[in-house]
């Protein structure tokens, strides 16, 4: 029997889980620290509750969205783009959620425009109520992000003053540019690949990740793959070499996007370029476009150096695990090498990201982009640190140039699954606000439920 929801249906009940996911986040979110409610306490708990309700509504609707956009009359790019602003709506002014990275990217934007070398001191060394938000893991740590984010953090914070509630709405919207910029790219770059341009605003852009994270978290994610979507468009296009600098601007947000820069090169080759040409050509537009943005940023080199920032201890990356269990059983054995356990399954780690890039890029050959979804998605898993909102890294261009129907599912499995796995405040979680996130979770699809019997129940007087 076929669901009784139509795109209004979709509409309303995205926009009741965001709505309820900004309302729980007002007790649960990652708050200023003083705001923040025990973790105990009745509207911390209630909070918690509603988020996960919120997230279970919100993933249904894209669900029941999906099947829509795969019916025999989809919404169009246009309607699925009202779509995503509808949804968003609620989490603008909401608190941050899910991460405290924003508070990272407030104080590293401030140490900036203070002209404190932000790539060989943490938040720290800025002191404040600004450094106080910091997770303490991250307060003594350079920051990881290259010159243009800084740039624009530190531009941020000159006219915010450092006030946080100005620079936390900010920051979001910043994010909601990076989006925008996604959303924006996502059914160009689909023609391009042959693929559906609605199925890839529904995956790419309506994807529960994306709100949870890019636009409730504030990540600077969304403002690289913004600048990489639109990098890979410009490279189709007549002007090439804007391409170029785009990603690498994605590319000096955060560094995975750098590997945008070969299939720039693939995609000039293929439009008629010579091979040697575009490769310089590439390389050149590049090389100018990251020393005029360290140049901006006043920030130097040092970014070069602080790609090698350490990660959480408790990260749950598939190399951490294994680095850790290592860790563990080497100590059993009273080995000298237990402290080598976690660095040596990184290295090993990206050395089999780096062989899966180049595989999949030499089999993938005739769709670039594709094979550049992969290969991010390669590296977010198998890179020494992973966080839900990564794998958006590979998704984004997955969704845009997927070559089936298959892989779409697939990929929406994975979103689906991710986007239940980090609580709203961003902190680790104990057994109580396991149970009440899960809760939170149960009684969204109870209510679903009785709502799809309530909606397919015959009507007395109207016949079945």
């Amino acid at each position: 029997m076929a669901f009784p929801v139509d795109l209004r249906h979709c509409q309303a009940l995205g926009l009741a889980g965001t709505a309820f996911l900004a309302l729980g986040g007002e007790t649960a979110g990652a708050l200023p620290v003083r705001e923040l409610w025990a973790p105990a306490s009745v509207h911390a708990a209630l909070g918690l509750v509603g988020v996960y309700f919120g997230i279970v509504l919100l993933t249904a609707a894209w669900l029941f969205l999906g099947r829509l956009v795969r019916g025999p009359r989809p919404p169009t790019p246009r309607a699925l783009l009202l779509v995503l602003a509808l949804w968003a709506a609620p989490l603008l002014l909401a608190p941050p959620l899910f991460s405290r990275d924003v508070y990272s990217y407030l104080a590293q934007g401030a140490m900036a425009d203070a002209h404190m070398d932000v790539y060989a001191h943490g938040p720290d060394r800025l002191g404040g109520p600004l450094a106080d938000e910091v997770a303490p893991m991250w307060r003594h740590t350079a920051a990881p992000y290259g010159p243009a984010f800084l740039a624009l953090a530190s531009a941020l914070s000159g006219l915010t003053h450092g006030e946080i509630p100005a620079g936390l709405l900010g920051m979001r919207l910043v994010a909601l540019a990076g989006v925008a910029l996604m959303a924006v790219a996502l059914p160009r770059l689909a023609r391009h690949s042959g693929a559906d341009p609605a199925a890839a605003l529904w995956l790419g852009a309506l994807n529960p990740l994306v709100l949870l994270h890019l636009v409730a978290g504030a990540h600077n994610d969304a403002l690289m793959l913004g600048l990489l979507g639109l990098g890979l468009v410009a490279a189709h296009g007549p002007r090439p070499a804007a391409g170029a600098v785009l990603v690498t601007l994605a590319a000096l947000v955060k560094v995975p996007a750098a590997l945008g820069l070969p299939v720039v090169v693939a995609l000039r080759i293929r439009s008629g370029d010579r091979p040697l040409p575009a490769v310089l050509t590439t390389a050149a537009a590049s090389a100018a476009t990251t020393v005029a943005a360290t140049a901006v940023a006043g920030t130097g080199y040092g970014w070069i150096g602080a790609l090698g920032t350490p990660v959480s201890p408790h990260n749950w990356a598939l190399t951490s695990l294994l680095g850790r269990a290592t860790g563990a059983l080497l100590t059993r054995l009273d080995s000298g090498l237990a402290p080598l356990a976690v660095p040596a399954w990184h290295l090993l780690g990206l050395a089999v990201a780096a062989v899966a890039v180049l595989l999949t890029g030499r089999r993938l050959r005739a769709r670039p982009v594709y094979a550049l979804g992969l290969s991010l998605l390669a590296v977010a898993v198998l890179g020494p640190a992973i966080r839900p909102w990564y794998a958006l890294w590979g998704l984004f261009l997955v969704a845009a140039a997927a070559p089936g129907t298959p892989v779409r599912h697939r990929s929406a499995a994975l979103a689906g699954v991710l986007a239940l796995a980090v609580l709203p405040g961003g902190g680790p979680a104990d057994p109580g606000q396991l149970m009440l996130a899960v809760s939170g979770g149960v009684l969204g699809v109870v209510v679903l439920w009785q709502a799809l019997l309530v909606a397919r129940a015959p009507v007395p007087g109207r016949p079945a």
